[in-house]
């Protein structure tokens, strides 16, 4: 094969795992909606709710309800608390059954059940466990863009060099100098910005919390950091390039937010409001 064929063949792999991986990240994670279906007076009833809200002011939680006689209350209390639960009953308009859930800090957290009934019949629950929704600040888009770029670039990157050193290419050295500076750029200058903008922090990962997303972009930079200088004193030594770009795919098959950023309630006065439903 010449080294033409195998380079494109060897982008071609690396382009699909990262849109894979892409994929799994977007479609997975305690940050991505809760969707499904239920029956009630006879009618399908789909729905999503919401477990992530960047904005300012309440989260709103609307169901497509088009028969007038079902209605909705929603059950909620903020997430590792001793709050009592509260009830709120939701508005009927446009098709829509709709109530918000207060804002919270930054990191803070509710988790509530959303429940439906026909006329004569008992509030069913739409998920058997309680959604938890996550409030944070959001992030400009001028930050926001170029770290979630360069994160994927250089697990694109990443791949690709991993496949330079298996099929002992050449340009391993340069390919691994790159990934290093793209994880830099991205996970360890913008990630803590992004970090900061949402949550209040730069960061709360390893020593100083247990934030998931922190610990595996450091493990992962270190992985390549030190494939770098062991391929930098010793080119024909591939293996750690092998081994770093294993790492970043197994933390990539990690679901995005998983162990982030969230506020201990408990450390706080509970919430006031209505008694437990």
């Amino acid at each position: 094969m010449n080294p033409r064929t195998k380079s494109t063949i060897c982008w071609l792999i690396a382009i699909v795992l990262t849109l894979a991986l892409a994929y799994f990240q977007r479609r997975t994670g305690p940050t991505h909606p809760v969707s499904g279906k239920i029956t009630v007076a006879g009618q399908s009833i789909a729905f999503t709710l919401p477990r992530s809200h960047a904005r300012e002011g309440d989260a709103e939680i609307s169901i497509p309800v088009a028969d007038a006689t079902i209605t909705g209350e929603i059950s909620y209390r903020r997430y590792k608390s001793t709050d009592e639960w509260q009830l709120m009953p939701m508005i009927a308009g446009d098709g829509r059954l709709t109530a918000s859930l207060p804002h919270q800090p930054s990191a803070g957290k509710i988790m509530y059940h959303v429940n439906l009934a026909a006329p004569g019949t008992d509030p069913r629950p739409l998920t058997s466990e309680p959604v938890v929704i996550r409030f944070n600040s959001g992030v400009p888009l001028g930050f926001l863009i170029p770290h979630i770029f360069l994160m994927f670039s250089s697990m694109l990157l990443s791949t690709r060099t991993g496949l330079e050193a298996l099929t002992r290419g050449t340009a391993v050295p340069a390919m691994a100098w790159w990934t290093v500076i793209l994880l830099f750029l991205g996970g360890l200058i913008l990630g803590p910005i992004v970090q900061k903008y949402a949550f209040g922090a730069f960061w709360t990962g390893w020593p100083f919390g247990n934030d998931l997303t922190d610990n595996k972009t450091i493990v992962a930079f270190a992985g390549w950091l030190v494939a770098w200088l062991r391929i930098r004193r010793h080119p024909d030594r591939r293996l750690g390039a092998i081994v770093a770009a294993a790492i970043l795919l197994a933390v990539y098959l990690i679901p995005h937010s998983v162990l982030g950023s969230e506020i201990d309630y408990t450390q706080s006065p509970p919430a006031t409001g209505a008694s437990t439903p």
